[in-house]
C-alpha cells in the first residue's frame, strides 16, 4: 500500500481552542457522543472523538424520533414537540380503540425511541443524566468533551452546556443555524457559508435572502473544513489493505474506486446523471484494470438501477450488491483512484465535469 500524507494539524495561531493546544488527553480523557441514527452525522462525531484519542473513552447516546406512519410527515418539527404530539395521538388512538375495537386485534402504533428501527440498545440522550455524569466526575476526570452532529441534537447539547458550562466542552458538528455563543466550538465545513459569498448574493433574491442562515461570518467558535470529518486514518487503512488483500489481489490493476451518493440540492442526480456516468465509466474501462462501485443509503434507486444496468455485466466491473460486508476502507486503501461525485456542484454539468477530471486524471 502505498503512503498517505496527511496535512499538517492545525497551530494554536489557527484559532485551536486552548483546551487543544498541549493535547487533547492531557485535559480531556472521557468524551460523550449524541447522535442522531444517521450514519452520515454520527461517523463525524465518531471521527473527531478517534482522531483526539478518545476512541476507548466514549459514550453513544442518541436523540431519537418516534418513526413510521404518521411521524414521517412530524420531522419538520423539534423533536421534543414532535414526542409531544406523538404522545397525544398515542393516546387518542388507545383510547378510540377501547371504543371500536369490540375485541378484534387492532396493529399498534409505530414504537417510539428508535424501537421500530433497531436503535433500542442505544442509550436515549438525557441532558440532566450527562450533567450530573459531568458534575459527579469532574474532580478526577475534568471536563466532559460533548460531541454532537445534526438538527435533532442541538437542543440537548446546548441544554447540557447551559447547565453545566464549567463542567463540559461543546462541540458541534454541521452549522446549528442558531446563535454560535450556545457552543465552545462548531466544526462545519466551508460550503455552509456559500449563501454568504458574492457568487450566492447574486442567485438569492434579495426579499428571502434575510431567512437564509448564517447571517455572519465565521466567528472565533467556528473551525471550517474542506468536507465531512470521517473516521479514516492511519490505522482504519492499514487494517482493511490487510483484511481485504487476498480479494483484492487477483484483480487487474489500476483499480478505479466509484462510490456513488445521494442528491444534493447543488446536484439533482437524476437519471440523465447516471446514465453520463455510466458513459464516462464506460470510456475509462479501455485504460483501467478493473472498477469496484458501491452505492450509499442515499442513493436513488433509478440511479443504481442505471448504474447496473449499464455496467454489471462487464468482466472488469464488480458492483456491490449490498449483502456482502461493504468493502470501503479496502478499497479506500488499495484503489489506484478514487472517483466520487462533487457535493459542491450547482447543476448536473459541474458534476459531471468534476467526475470526467477525476476519471482522466486518476488512471
Amino acid at each position: 500500500m502505498r503512503s498517505i500524507r496527511l496535512p499538517e494539524p492545525p497551530s494554536p495561531t489557527l484559532g485551536v481552542p486552548e483546551i487543544f493546544e498541549n493535547g487533547a488527553y492531557n485535559v480531556i480523557r472521557r468524551a460523550v457522543v449524541i447522535g442522531n441514527g444517521f450514519p452520515g452525522s454520527e461517523n463525524q462525531s465518531l471521527g473527531l472523538v478517534h482522531a483526539l484519542g478518545l476512541a476507548d473513552n466514549y459514550v453513544l447516546y442518541r436523540v431519537t424520533r418516534p418513526s413510521g406512519g404518521i411521524n414521517e410527515w412530524l420531522h419538520c418539527l423539534p423533536v421534543s414537540l414532535h414526542k409531544i404530539l406523538y404522545y397525544i395521538i398515542r393516546r387518542i388512538y388507545s383510547y378510540s380503540r377501547l371504543i371500536v375495537s369490540r375485541g378484534k386485534e387492532i396493529a399498534p402504533l409505530p414504537s417510539e425511541n428508535g424501537g421500530s428501527v433497531g436503535l433500542s440498545s442505544i442509550l436515549e440522550a438525557d441532558s440532566k443524566q450527562i450533567v450530573n455524569m459531568a458534575r459527579e466526575s469532574y474532580e478526577k476526570d475534568g471536563p466532559l468533551l460533548v460531541v454532537a452532529s445534526g438538527r435533532d441534537t442541538i437542543s440537548i447539547a446546548s441544554s447540557i452546556k447551559r447547565l453545566a458550562s464549567e463542567k463540559v466542552f461543546l462541540v458541534q458538528i454541521q452549522h446549528p443555524r442558531s446563535d454560535l455563543s450556545r457552543f465552545d466550538l462548531v466544526v462545519t465545513p466551508h460550503h455552509d457559508y456559500y449563501a454568504l459569498t458574492p457568487q450566492a448574493q447574486e442567485q438569492i433574491p434579495r426579499f428571502i435572502r434575510k431567512w437564509i442562515t448564517p447571517h455572519e461570518p465565521p466567528d472565533q467558535h467556528v473551525v471550517l473544513t474542506v468536507g465531512a470529518l470521517h473516521q479514516i486514518d492511519f490505522a482504519a487503512l492499514r487494517s482493511a489493505a490487510s483484511t481485504w488483500h487476498d480479494e483484492f489481489a487477483p484483480l487487474p490493476k489500476p483499480l478505479l474506486v466509484v462510490n456513488i451518493g445521494g442528491p444534493t440540492c447543488r446536484c439533482r442526480y437524476g437519471s440523465d446523471l447516471a446514465q453520463q456516468l455510466s458513459a464516462f465509466l464506460t470510456n475509462v474501462l479501455v485504460s483501467c484494470g478493473s472498477v469496484r462501485i458501491s452505492f450509499s443509503n442515499r442513493t436513488p434507486k433509478k440511479v443504481s438501477n442505471i448504474i447496473i444496468k449499464e455496467l454489471a455485466n462487464n468482466p472488469k466491473v464488480y458492483i456491490w450488491d449490498g449483502r456482502r460486508a461493504k468493502s470501503i476502507y479496502g478499497t479506500f486503501s488499495l484503489g489506484r483512484c478514487i472517483c466520487c461525485h462533487s457535493r459542491f456542484s450547482q447543476y448536473d454539468k459541474r458534476g459531471l465535469q468534476y467526475w470526467e477530471t477525476c476519471l482522466c486524471d486518476g488512471i
